[in-house]
């Protein structure tokens, strides 16, 4: 079993920099972690993910450029740090654990409880 808990959201002002943590309990090595965002009365959307190494990396065309996924096996943690935040980028921000590389979110298998992340204009 894994446990993922999200950490780092907060309120940031537009063109201010959040860094979110994810620290995974369980067998996570060699999985892929994503994450992905949701606002109110919307679907759950693609961020970014990344392969086990960090060599492969992939991201929304929204935030390629601004946002950045890495990981550190040592502490079992995943981390999307986020520059040059927009309003639009306001959402709760969820990572998760896959064994696949994907943009789906059926393709993951564990999911945290979410983190609220809010730019001001």
């Amino acid at each position: 079993q894994v446990q993922l808990v999200e950490s780092g959201g907060g309120l940031v002002q537009a063109g201010g920099s959040l860094r979110l943590s994810c620290a995974a309990s369980g067998r996570t090595f060699s999985s892929y972690y994503g994450w992905f965002r949701q606002v109110p009365g919307k679907e759950r959307e693609f961020v970014a993910h990344i392969n086990w190494s960090g060599g492969s990396t992939r991201y929304a065309d929204s935030v390629k450029g601004r946002f950045t996924i890495s990981r550190d096996n040592a502490k079992n943690t995943v981390y999307l740090q986020m520059n040059s935040l927009k309003p639009e980028d306001t959402a709760v921000y969820y990572c998760a654990v896959g064994g696949v590389r994907s943009i789906r979110q059926n393709d993951y298998d564990y999911w945290g409880q979410g983190t609220q992340v809010t730019v001001s204009s």
